[in-house]
């Protein structure tokens, strides 16, 4: 059996895996990222988890064929550079040939959305459907087309940006710099920033209670478990949030009519509470809906492993 070593690279956090040619995840670790600012303490910290990863098995670095790495932006090929990844201050950046030289074995990359896409198509609930439009909500929003088994990434290396459609004229600046991205208002740095400034607007509400008087400690969780709670500056956010990600995903189903959209990314974790409304959204702003039923929106069954999976799958060629 041959085998790959796999990072997905977030804004927080490193994932990093050990992954089999037909897709098996054998193990997964994650760490923190401590500096996301300084590039080459970063891509230090990329090596270590692989190798933290690889040890987690048993093995050494030698043993794996090659090593796959999902990255939150744009990738002028699969070998690199790295175009754009705002939200870790990349511009540029010769990834490849560092990681190379530092671990010794082939280095291949891929957009993080694109990684879970395909993994999610391989091991997960994408493999059901022709069609399927999976977004990940993370630190920022990524997206990705699989049709046919294939990924769609527009006409040319620099497409499917989904994250930075424009939602709101003039509006709230994204980690991009323009304004008013779909990514702005749907990500989980949005839905943070959003619990802070309401909550901040209501002293009563519980939100304070549960940062313990300090909003710089709300989570991504935090609004829906005040809203679980009965807290009404919770479920106001709750409800603004998934009315953004609903207004996102219904006008890229207008375009596209996927047979499904799949969310992943730490958001996606909140389950019914999340998904149930935000069906409903949907339906009632998709084009037609009276006579065209829309794409059911679900979450991803691989969860955070999609993204790790889809990135070791990136050098295995046939």
């Amino acid at each position: 059996m041959v085998y790959s070593v796999a990072i997905d690279l977030g804004g927080t956090n490193i994932g990093a895996g050990v992954v089999s040619k037909d897709g098996e995840l054998i193990t997964k670790v994650s760490v923190p990222v401590a500096d996301s600012s300084n590039i080459e303490g970063l891509l230090h910290e990329i090596a270590a988890a692989a190798r933290l990863a690889v040890s987690d098995v048993g093995k050494e670095i030698s043993d794996m064929l090659f090593m796959g790495v999902g990255i939150p932006g744009v990738c002028k090929s699969e070998k690199g550079p790295v175009f754009l990844a705002p939200n870790i201050n990349w511009k540029e950046i010769d990834a490849v040939g560092f990681l190379e030289k530092e671990l010794g074995i082939p280095v291949f990359l891929g957009n993080d959305a694109d990684c879970a896409a395909l993994g999610e198509y391989r091991r997960g609930f994408g493999n059901q459907f022709e069609s399927m439009l999976m977004l990940t909500l993370g630190t920022g929003v990524g997206g990705a087309i699989v049709y046919k088994g294939k990924l769609f990434t527009g006409f040319g290396p620099y497409g499917g940006e989904f994250g930075h459609i424009p939602m709101v004229h003039g509006g709230v600046k994204c980690g991009c710099g323009k304004n008013g991205c779909f990514e702005a208002y749907a990500s989980a740095t949005a839905l943070k920033r959003q619990t802070r400034e309401l909550a901040a607007q209501h002293p009563e509400s519980l939100i304070w209670e549960m940062c313990k008087g300090d909003l710089n400690n709300v989570g991504g969780r935090t609004a829906f478990d005040a809203a679980d709670m009965g807290d009404a500056t919770g479920a106001a956010v709750v409800e603004q949030y998934i009315s953004y990600l609903a207004d996102g995903i219904s006008g890229l189903v207008n375009v596209l009519r996927p047979e499904v959209v799949i969310l992943g990314g730490g958001v996606s974790n909140q389950g019914a509470s999340l998904i149930d409304p935000l069906n409903e959204k949907v339906r009632s702003m998709c084009y037609a809906n009276g006579g065209i039923e829309p794409p059911k929106v679900i979450k991803a069954r691989l969860g955070n492993s999609a993204g790790i999976i889809g990135a070791g799958l990136l050098g295995f060629k046939d």
